[in-house]
């Protein structure tokens, strides 16, 4: 075995190993256009490390930044990535900034400040090491030992590494060479951690949560690994895989906010707590003899809201941002050809009196809830109308007929955002990122009928201006049960569902429902309607 066949790191969990070579001249580049080595700030040459590699600053998409560039936006700019906005690590001999993880193993405090002479020392360490693996590892190869490679089985021989191959191979079970393994390609210069891999002690780092996705994960290794890839694990195995791998990524990732922007304000949360502090004190310790009771509820009603407000500086005082990552939602749960694992949603839309919330308003929050990138049979939309008003009804009836030709239209253009009224009030290149040449004509065609759309909608507000003596009547004559909004019985209309109401593509619609509870002089609703405002996000 050669020695500079690479590192060998195992899953606990996974039951996998990894074979990993420290030369880096034909590893995999994370990044497509990295063969440029062109910095994108400055426009020179990205450079290289001390051990030759083209230098990488940031791990998560190997943006191409040279090395003062990288040290002159860690110490002077917004210390991340112009592209991912992911903060930069500390590389090897680069100086230190406020906010760097604390290192565990043996630090390159010589290097840091001298980083020619620590690249020279890297170099020199880095050849010795190597003449010592080649002449120590040469008695090792002849041990037969199955090997990690990407070379075919030949007659019952045991397969042996080459120098050239930086790939991985995944087994669910026991390593056996004559069973051809799948590849997938490591980038040497991320944590293994990001690929679903670990070292030795995987067991103790790894978290309580991701231990059903790992079981999930060997099941479906073990489908692919039982001889329905191909030798090189290339093609749709290896893709698989991949994909397999990306749906156990986190679905989100917390964002760091700088330190420049945290610090003002917890300097003012301090200088205010002082300043409170001092008042309370004062109160406390000077009392009003003549209004002592007054006094004592002033003192108690300070106290309290003195204590509210530190309750709320707390979540502020360490903030938290997260980036979520909807693609990685549906690799885990919304697979092609399996049944949908996402959670069903109800959204309630509630509204009280529609002439001082404009039906126009109301439709446009429902069509952007029908059109979401959800699956249709997981999503319902009821509109919860607590002043039972007919104008509420009729316009609702006029927005699922609509959204039969709004809600295509945006799922096969992907058009954000979705609800009409702002879509078309925006004034930027709607024909960007559109590759189709019937785009054009169909907004176009859905503009009109928006607009369409809209005298409909007026119209029935200027009707619904002045209310009739007898109250109004629906078109078969009978009376509108919510007349009088205090003394109704409840109303449920399903306007859009599963069982029917089709878009114009013949799809289903997600479920679209009217709802007006029921309402008696002698019972207190205690406003509920507006409580349920909080489940609209």
């Amino acid at each position: 075995m050669e020695a500079n066949a690479g590192l060998v790191a195992g899953s606990y969990n996974r039951n996998e190993l990894v074979r990993i070579r420290h030369d880096s001249d034909s590893a995999p580049k994370p990044l497509k256009n990295l063969n440029g080595q062109i910095c994108q700030i400055c426009g020179d040459t990205v450079g290289l490390t001390a051990t030759g590699d083209v230098f990488v600053a940031c791990n998560e998409c190997a943006f191409p930044v040279c090395r003062p560039c990288y040290e002159y936006e860690r110490k002077d700019g917004n210390q991340s990535c112009p592209q991912c906005k992911t903060r930069y690590k500390r590389h090897k001999g680069s100086p230190r900034v406020d906010g760097d993880d604390d290192e565990d193993d043996i630090d390159d405090l010589e290097n840091e400040f001298n980083y020619a002479q620590g690249n020279s020392n890297a170099r020199r360490q880095w050849q010795g090491e190597d003449a010592d693996l080649s002449s120590s590892s040469r008695h090792e190869s002849q041990q037969p030992i199955p090997l990690l490679t990407n070379g075919q089985l030949m007659s019952g021989e045991i397969p042996c590494a080459t120098p050239d191959n930086q790939s991985v191979r995944t087994t669910s079970g026991p390593l056996d060479p004559r069973q051809p393994v799948p590849v997938r390609i490591v980038d040497p210069s991320k944590d293994l951690n990001s690929y679903g891999l670990g070292n030795v002690d995987w067991k103790e780092r790894v978290e309580g949560w991701k231990l059903k996705q790992d079981k999930n994960m060997m099941q479906m290794t073990s489908r692919y690994a039982e001889g329905k890839g191909d030798n090189e694990g290339t093609g749709s195995n290896g893709e698989e895989l991949q994909m397999a791998d990306d749906a156990r990524q986190p679905l989100s990732r917390i964002v760091p906010i700088s330190s420049s922007h945290l610090t003002p304000y917890r300097v003012v949360i301090i200088l205010r707590l002082i300043i409170l502090g001092f008042f309370l004190q004062y109160r406390a310790t000077h009392p009003v003899k003549d209004a002592y009771p007054l006094w004592l509820t002033s003192v108690i009603c300070e106290i309290w809201f003195a204590l509210s407000w530190l309750l709320d500086q707390f979540p502020k005082w360490f903030p938290i941002n997260r980036e979520t990552y909807l693609d990685r939602l549906t690799l885990r749960y919304d697979r092609e050809g399996e049944p949908s694992q996402l959670a069903p949603i109800d959204v309630f839309v509630s509204t009280v009196d529609p002439m001082k919330e404009p039906p126009l308003v109301t439709a446009n929050t429902v069509l952007s809830i029908l059109s979401v990138d959800y699956p249709v049979d997981k999503v319902s939309c009821y509109v919860s109308d607590d002043g039972s008003a007919m104008l509420t009804f009729e316009s609702l009836s006029e927005t699922a007929e609509f959204a039969r030709k709004w809600v295509p239209f945006c799922k096969k253009h992907n058009i954000e955002p979705r609800a009409p009224e702002f879509y078309f009030a925006q004034k930027i290149d709607y024909l960007k990122d559109k590759i189709q040449p019937s785009f054009v004509k169909e907004r176009r065609a859905m503009k009109r009928e928006y607009e369409e759309f809209k005298v409909r909608i007026n119209a029935l507000v200027a009707k619904a201006q002045k209310m009739p003596e007898e109250g109004w009547t629906m078109q078969d004559g009978t009376p509108w049960p919510g007349n009088n909004p205090r003394d109704h019985p409840g109303m449920i209309q399903v306007f859009l569902g599963h069982s029917g109401g089709l878009d114009t593509d013949g799809n289903e619609l997600p479920r679209l429902v009217y709802v007006s509870r029921e309402k008696r002089p002698g019972f207190q609703h205690h406003k509920k309607a507006g409580a349920m405002n909080a489940l609209v996000c």
